[in-house]
């Protein structure tokens, strides 16, 4: 189910970020610095009465200023708009209408076609009447909110929901989604070509959403995929097309539908560092996936060119060591009937449940062949594990000082659990929870 895009603009603290962790119900960050490609627009999910939609959060807008990073920002709100369903404009009911306010509001009406919500931001005392002067905005009957104190959000998330399209329920709820992304030219769409050219039922070429990466419907016997085919993405700094720049949103959006990821990269070329950077992002987001190398066939190979390639994986894959990864020639056919199997196998892997008995025997196996260290002279004790979510798996661990406990021991501990199953293609979690909290694992 592709859900239905709603971007925050405004100029810069009106409390826009305040907004958007009130309606997402927690707080995120304004920027996450991640290894992935830019993320200076934020995303998370939100419902309300029934109705689904992913919200973004967009950087300030200085619409006058010619410096780079408010150049920067205002490419991203660009494209934020571009691409959203609709549009949430919020303002500073204290201070009132600004020339900078009607300065986006131009903005908006050059910029989108889609509806736009006036939120007045800032009536901690529901001081309605500051709201009539944003009337001249154009944009129908403004909203008075107290970001701060929650007020009024009840009637903006229905202005939301009543403004965004109907998401139809999804009839291939049970299929496989499978994203494709990474460099221009590595070969993503001929592989998908390559894939629905075997003998299949096609169910249904279809726009993933308007202004979206494309999907394709298909269906080997009983085993029911979507393919997400997405245009490359390139390094920031040779972005240079206002559609390319929205070609890399909708490739990030299918990475964060999909249910496995393949990272597609040129066997010429070798591992790229924004190869590297889009198995960050695909890492960061949580995403099982596979790490393909294609054009194998173009290479000059010997008994030691794949432990060459793999050396090279875990050197600058050190962040996903878990990598699952396959070595292919769309062009010739080579290993090309292995993807789906190993798509389904590693998503088979993020959907594992360990059930806390097992887990257990695993674990004190583990702290009897090496006990945690001591920290500030006190003996740092693990009482037990349990899984508590799949996709990807998570795993909280009850101590009685999580916090003296050395990184080099966690990563310990994940070896021990990944050596004793089989998580290839997943990240996984570990929580480390005192044991003096209450005992809810969920």
């Amino acid at each position: 189910m592709v859900k239905p895009l709603v971007a925050i603009v405004g100029r810069p603290n009106i409390g826009k970020s305040t907004l958007f962790n009130r309606l997402v119900g927690e707080k995120i960050s304004i920027v996450e610095n991640t290894p992935g490609v830019t993320r200076d627009r934020v995303y998370a999910d939100c419902e309300w009465t029934g109705h689904t939609f992913t919200l973004i959060d967009t950087g300030g807008l200085e619409l006058k200023s010619e410096d780079e990073m408010w150049t920067h920002i205002r490419k991203q709100v660009e494209i934020a708009v571009e691409n959203a369903d609709a549009i949430v404009f919020v303002l500073d009911g204290k201070t009132g209408l600004s020339l900078d306010d009607t300065a986006i509001a131009s903005f908006l009406r050059k910029n989108c076609s889609v509806p736009v919500i006036v939120a007045v931001n800032k009536l901690d005392n529901n001081e309605q009447d500051t709201i009539y002067d944003f009337y001249s905005l154009g944009f129908g009957t403004p909203i008075g909110i107290s970001a701060e104190q929650g007020k009024g959000l009840g009637d903006l998330l229905d202005e939301i929901v009543n403004s965004i399209p109907t998401v139809a329920p999804d009839e291939d709820a049970d299929a496989l989604k499978i994203a494709i992304v990474g460099r221009p030219n590595t070969g993503k769409s001929s592989l998908v070509n390559k894939i629905l050219g075997y003998e299949r039922v096609i169910v249904s070429p279809v726009a993933g959403t308007t202004r979206d990466a494309i999907d394709t419907h298909f269906q080997i016997g009983d085993d029911k995929y979507v393919i997400i085919d997405t245009a490359g993405m390139r390094k920031k700094g040779n972005i240079n097309i206002d559609v390319e720049r929205y070609s890399v949103m909708r490739s990030l959006l299918a990475v964060r539908r999909a249910d496995v990821v393949v990272i597609m990269c040129d066997a010429q070329e070798g591992l790229t560092e924004q190869d590297i950077k889009i198995a960050g992002y695909v890492h960061d987001e949580g995403k099982p996936s596979v790490v393909i190398m294609n054009k194998w066939d173009t290479l000059e190979k010997n008994s030691n060119t794949i432990n060459k390639y793999e050396d090279k994986f875990k050197e600058n894959l050190k962040f996903m060591s878990y990598y699952k990864s396959l070595y292919i020639s769309v062009l010739t056919g080579q290993r090309v009937n292995q993807v789906l199997s190993t798509c389904k196998q590693v998503v088979e892997n993020a959907r594992r449940r360990i059930t806390t008995g097992v887990l257990n025997e695993v674990l004190q196996e583990a702290i009897r062949i090496n006990e945690p260290p001591a920290a500030n002279g006190r003996r740092v004790k693990i009482q037990y594990i349990s899984q508590v979510s799949i996709e990807p798996p998570t795993f909280v661990l009850k101590v009685n000082e999580p916090l003296e406990l050395h990184f080099s021991y966690k990563r310990y501990l994940e070896n021990a659990i990944r050596n004793a199953f089989d998580f290839s293609g997943t990240p996984i979690k570990l929580i480390f929870r005192s044991s003096r909290e209450k005992d809810d694992l969920n």
